[in-house]
């Protein structure tokens, strides 16, 4: 069933994006040339450090509001935590999401915390807009390229994490990847003349950018190459260190994807994985990718070209 045959909602003339347009996050008018932007997300742990997990989890629900063009202006914690959770323990991931928030130059404003069996925490967050400036996911055009500002792999990094098969280093890259807000990749993208964007996160880089292609009337094609991942990342998915969401991801997203042979079950599958907090998926005309680039590297972030519009449907992988 589909949302709207689950909601009764009414037409709004100010509601901009919602359940009619779904895309990352709901955008209300609030003036002549001004949005606000709404989402929510929350995830359970998949590092070990409170800290970090805070901090990730935050960065995870403030990616909407950049990939939807907007600046993040308050936020409200979600926490679902059992009451056998030490309150040091509680206190250190409270901390990590306040200084993610932080560091996105908004406030934490309140909040509300339940009993849960499993420790989950995240966000609700309010971002604002200028009208003209929405970036959405249907807007990619042949002809466009696609540019990804963070690298892939996170999923199988801490999948093998959890059984202590992944080295240091990939951990800490990882991590690091997770923890880095998109706020320099938004900026970076709103100074230039892009068409559409999403950002790369539970329903992997096929399943994300299949609702950018499919709303852009558009066929995406990735090239396997061109894609960057974390280091060791394809060693722990050859070794079948896959996260349950690459399977639900993989069953959802089959059909519409499509690959060259020499795409191993492995890399595919890889592909499909879940990608915590990743980066955002940007569609730009092929004159513009070089400044978008270096607007990327003058803030210290890289960005990679990884693939093409084209006229058609779906997504293939070469």
């Amino acid at each position: 069933m589909r949302p709207l045959e689950i909601f009764n909602s009414i037409d709004d003339p100010d509601l901009l994006i919602g359940l009619a347009q779904p895309d990352d996050a709901a955008v209300y008018r609030v003036g002549d040339n001004k949005a606000i932007i709404v989402t929510t997300d929350l995830i359970t742990p998949i590092v070990d450090d409170p800290y970090q997990f805070g901090a990730i989890a935050a960065a995870n629900a403030l990616s909407d509001v950049y990939a939807m063009g907007g600046k993040a202006v308050f936020a409200l914690n979600i926490a679902c935590f059992p009451k056998s959770l030490p309150m040091d323990i509680a206190r250190e991931i409270i901390r990590g999401g306040a200084d993610k928030v932080l560091e996105a130059n908004a406030v934490i404003a309140g909040g509300h915390t339940v009993d849960d069996k499993e420790p989950k925490y995240g966000l609700a967050v309010v971002g604002l807009v200028d009208t003209d400036l929405i970036m959405e996911k249907g807007g990619a055009q042949v002809g466009d390229q696609l540019v990804l500002t963070k690298p892939l792999g996170v999923g199988v990094v801490t999948t093998a994490l959890k059984s202590d098969r992944a080295a240091k280093s990939s951990v800490e890259l990882a991590v690091e990847s997770m923890m880095r807000l998109n706020r320099s990749a938004a900026e970076a993208m709103m100074g230039c003349d892009c068409h559409a964007a999403t950002d790369v996160t539970g329903f992997s880089l096929l399943g994300h950018g299949w609702e950018m292609a499919s709303q852009s009337k558009a066929r995406f094609e990735f090239d396997w190459d061109a894609l960057r991942f974390i280091p060791g990342a394809i060693d722990l998915a050859e070794q079948g260190y896959f996260p349950g969401g690459a399977g639900n991801n993989q069953k959802a997203y089959a059909h519409v994807v499509s690959f060259d042979a020499r795409i191993t079950p492995a890399m595919q599958k890889l592909l499909f994985t879940p990608e915590t907090s990743g980066g955002l998926l940007v569609s730009l005309s092929p004159q513009e990718v070089p400044g978008f680039i270096q607007r990327c590297a003058d803030r210290q972030l890289q960005a990679y070209t990884v693939g093409r519009v084209t006229a058609g449907e779906g997504i293939h992988v070469k």
